[in-house]
């Protein structure tokens, strides 16, 4: 009796053994995601990728978002968000999933994850992203979201994308499109352009990022895909600068296609792009008409053509933005020294003013003055 007692207990605490060994190698095979940034676009992110991975089988259901420490009401941000559910700062009046969870660590956040999400002003990413060389799982892919380019230590510009694959030694892809975080945050229908050389690992991207009212197209053009996001920044600043200006829709209009014009040409020269119809994804013509008419580098733009040079850049983000950045300015810096140094300032006259104005080299009322002998136009 006893002897078959003994080995149905055996034969019991054999199979929870296996149970939970199974249960152990599922759990370890779930993909995780981290995301590290918490600003409006990045707390838009959180909320879309916290919703997506409850429903899929595929991920692990806790996402870890980098929140970079700060005091709001006297709370600290991240107790805020872990218990309120809201980025109040950032992203208020939007519910961000329980799933997801905010840690002021960024190795904390990263190290295990097999999928990293980017969403920082460009910036800010290499300081970013030092702590995380050598912390990485081997097999992890990161994905940038920042608009803007790297400055490599010997004065060189590169992608942001070329900046996490080399410093973190993973495979970096890219998102661009025409979202205002707001928008999406709202659930808004809008589109987005994944930019990806590798098949598995867009489609697995797609998996983590589509909802019904945020739709993704999967291209391999990954530079074009880029480098579109950070141009159009540049351009919305000459857009703000005509509106601040009082010019009409005709010399916005003429602005933004001759600023879609120094893009394609941008992309043509530097990235030897291949499909021209990369152009006309989401990361391409629509993110520049969105940039143009909306967001915060043509309203800083159009605040300080307003001001007619009273004001600098600094001082308008400060007064506008509560404390979210303008890339605009920074890119046309980072572009404009890729010009200079291939002697093209003259081939790329809308980008070159728009650089010259935000360093208050020329006054904003020279911009057009500049454009009348347009290359489009010979």
């Amino acid at each position: 009796m006893f002897s078959k007692l003994f080995n149905k207990l055996f034969n019991l605490k054999n199979f929870i053994f296996f149970f939970l060994k199974k249960i152990f190698r599922m759990a370890s095979a779930l993909k995780r995601v981290a995301i590290v940034g918490s600003g409006n676009w990045g707390s838009t992110i959180a909320k879309i990728v916290g919703t997506n991975v409850l429903s899929n089988s595929k991920f692990d259901h806790k996402v870890k978002m980098y929140v970079y420490e700060e005091i709001v009401d006297g709370r600290k941000l991240t107790d805020i968000i872990n218990t309120q559910h809201e980025n109040i700062k950032y992203l208020p009046g939007h519910k961000l999933p329980d799933n997801v969870v905010a840690v002021p660590d960024v190795v904390e956040v990263a190290h295990d994850a097999d999928i990293i999400i980017f969403v920082l002003p460009h910036q800010f990413m290499a300081n970013t992203c030092k702590p995380l060389i050598g912390k990485l799982k081997s097999d992890a892919f990161g994905v940038s979201l920042c608009k803007g380019f790297y400055i490599t230590d010997d004065g060189k510009i590169d992608l942001i994308s070329n900046m996490v694959k080399n410093l973190l030694k993973i495979e970096c892809l890219v998102v661009m499109g025409a979202n205002i975080a707001s928008e999406v945050a709202a659930g808004q229908f809008c589109e987005a352009t994944i930019g990806s050389r590798n098949k598995e690992q867009g489609l697995l991207l797609k998996q983590v990022l589509q909802t019904d009212f945020f739709r993704i197209v999967v291209r391999q053009d990954v530079e074009v895909v880029e480098a579109c996001g950070a141009l159009k920044n540049i351009v919305a600043l000459g857009a703000g600068f005509c509106d601040g200006l009082n010019y009409g829709d005709n010399t916005k209009a003429a602005v933004i296609r001759l600023g879609l014009m120094e893009v394609m040409k941008f992309c043509d020269e530097f990235y030897k792009s291949r499909e021209h119809r990369t152009f006309f994804e989401s990361c391409g013509v629509a993110d520049l008409v969105t940039t143009c008419y909306g967001g915060r580098n043509r309203r800083v733009a159009e605040a300080f053509a307003r001001a007619l040079g009273q004001k600098t850049i600094d001082e308008l983000e400060k007064e506008l933005l509560n404390g979210q950045k303008v890339q605009g300015p920074e890119a046309a810096r980072e572009v404009n020294m890729m010009l200079k140094a291939h002697n093209l300032e003259d081939d790329f006259p809308l980008l070159t003013s728009i650089h010259r104005i935000c360093v208050r080299e020329i006054p904003v009322t020279q911009l057009i003055e500049n454009l009348r002998n347009h290359p489009e136009h010979l």
